[in-house]
């Protein structure tokens, strides 16, 4: 009999799952990678900023040399963005990182953690690295519940996860009620609030949420560069939080988590707000245009405060593999959401206007094949 190494936590963890590359869609269908579109892993459109890829050829000259492990400038950046102090802050090698840091640094093993159902996968994957055990409180139409997930908390709970807006769903809870969250959450349990997409909210939604971590020290608040940055392959966010979170999560965070290229990207395209602005009004109407769209075709969808729109393709269990697997063969890359518990839907994220009408055009195309089976 072999031998099974590691523990039992870590050997029952399922592998994240990412979004196709175009080049395996091209090679597994036989197609151009040129006419191939990709709405599949909520990426900006518009690609890397310009601001940024002269930043990072500058930045090149200096590859032989390990980055700044502290992030002094970015940090700097950051800190005057969101006016906290510099020692507020914790670099990541993406989002990701923080939240897998926070799991680490927050939660022994045994000890549990809350989160929501249908809220990002990586909770689940964090939860189960550290060996800690899951509370998933049941969604409130698609969306998170924090009432019930006030009441989930327990007395070994050390961490929550909130995304806001969260992915794979794109609901959104309001400023207020985040913060009456966070006025009753037991002062030993960290709140992770996630906001990947939070530069996406419309004006009247917004809030700012780095004041509350002046008034909340139990309070970690996490953000990227991955979405309306464009920046994805470079993995760069970070967090902000008091120091007795931060002095944690620096004790275990890797030696230069953020590689030098990412760092001057990060600056550069902080301080692009015409950049910001280009996205998330290409954002804005690229949601006008699926949402038109998706009601044309009788489709059920989730309301969507991110770069991205769940939608319903059907009312069976293989609903979602069977049209993802249609679009795919048209050149079209989604993200079905069958490991979330939504078999029956696909989150497709918004692109240039081109791009969402080859998709508008391969789903009704791939719906009607459909019927007529």
């Amino acid at each position: 009999m072999s031998k099974q190494f590691g523990p039992d936590y870590v050997r029952a963890i399922a592998p994240y799952q990412a979004g196709k590359p175009i080049s395996e869609v091209a090679r597994e269908f036989g197609l151009d990678e040129e006419n191939i579109v990709k709405l599949a892993s909520n990426e900006n459109p518009f690609g890397v900023p310009e601001s940024a890829q002269q930043a990072m050829v500058r930045a090149a000259a200096e590859l032989g040399r390990y980055p700044d492990a502290n992030g002094f400038e970015l940090k700097q950046a950051l800190a005057k963005r969101y006016d906290v102090p510099m020692e507020w802050i914790t670099l990541g090698n993406g989002s990701n990182d923080i939240l897998e840091i926070a799991a680490h640094a927050f939660v022994e093993r045994g000890q549990s953690i809350v989160y929501a159902q249908y809220s990002f996968a990586v909770y689940a994957l964090a939860t189960q690295g550290v060996g800690a055990r899951h509370i998933v409180v049941p969604a409130k139409d698609y969306g998170h519940d924090l009432e019930a997930m006030l009441d989930a908390i327990e007395d070994d709970t050390r961490l929550v996860f909130i995304a806001n807006p969260n992915n794979p769903t794109g609901t959104f809870v309001p400023g207020s009620e985040i913060e009456a969250f966070l006025q009753k959450v037991p002062p030993n349990v960290v709140v992770v609030l996630d906001e990947a997409y939070n530069e996406f909210l419309a004006e009247e939604d917004q809030y700012e949420s780095a004041a509350w971590v002046r008034q909340y020290p139990n309070l970690l608040v996490s953000r990227t560069f991955s979405k309306a940055y464009g920046l994805a392959g470079l993995r760069v966010g970070f967090g902000l939080a008091q120091p007795a979170l931060t002095d944690l999560m620096n004790r275990i965070r890797q030696p230069f988590n953020v590689n030098s290229l990412a760092q001057a990207a990060a600056i550069a395209a902080l301080n692009d707000t015409e950049f910001l602005e280009k996205s998330a009004k290409n954002n804005a109407a690229g949601y006008r245009q699926f949402v038109e769209a998706f009601e044309q075709m009788g489709l059920e969808y989730v309301p969507s405060h991110g770069n991205f729109v769940l939608v319903k393709v059907g009312n069976d269990l293989a609903a979602g593999a069977r049209i993802n697997l249609a679009l795919l063969k048209q050149g079209v890359i989604v993200r079905p959401v069958g490991n979330y518990g939504l078999p029956e839907w696909l989150r497709i994220s918004i692109g240039l206007p081109q791009e969402n009408a080859v998709l508008i055009s391969a789903l009704q195309k791939a719906l009607a094949e459909g019927r007529d089976q």
